[in-house]
C-alpha cells in the first residue's frame, strides 16, 4: 500500500509510476524502454525495504534521484510537480540544485 500524503492508502500501482516518469521525460531522448526500467527498478528497490505501506514520499524520492541521473530535464520537470513549486525561486533553486550536483546522484 501507498500512504499519500493527505493520509489515504491506495494499493501500489507500477503504472502510476510509469505515468509520472513518462511525462516527465515527455520529448526528451529517454526511450519507452528506458521509463519502463526506471519504473522496475524503482518498484524494485520500494519492494526490498519489505515494508507492508511506504509512504508516497519515498517514492517520489526514488523517482527523482533515478531522473536526476538519467536526464536533468526530466528531473526538474518532475520535481516542479512532485515539490508543488510555489513561485519561480523555487524553481531556479531547484535547477541550481540540479546543475551543482550533475555528478553526485545524492
Amino acid at each position: 500500500m501507498v500512504i499519500k500524503k493527505d493520509g489515504r492508502r491506495e494499493p501500489w500501482d507500477l503504472e502510476k509510476i510509469l505515468i509520472g516518469i513518462s511525462k516527465a521525460c515527455e520529448k526528451r531522448p529517454v526511450s519507452v524502454k528506458q521509463t519502463r526500467q526506471l519504473a522496475e527498478d524503482i518498484s524494485r528497490a520500494i519492494g526490498a525495504l519489505g515494508l507492508e505501506e511506504v509512504p508516497s514520499k519515498e517514492i517520489g524520492e526514488h523517482v527523482m534521484r533515478q531522473l536526476k541521473i538519467l536526464d536533468q530535464v526530466a528531473y526538474v520537470r518532475f520535481a516542479s510537480v512532485y515539490k508543488s513549486f510555489k513561485d519561480i525561486d523555487e524553481f531556479v533553486g531547484e535547477i541550481s540544485s540540479a546543475t551543482d550536483n550533475s555528478h553526485d546522484p545524492d
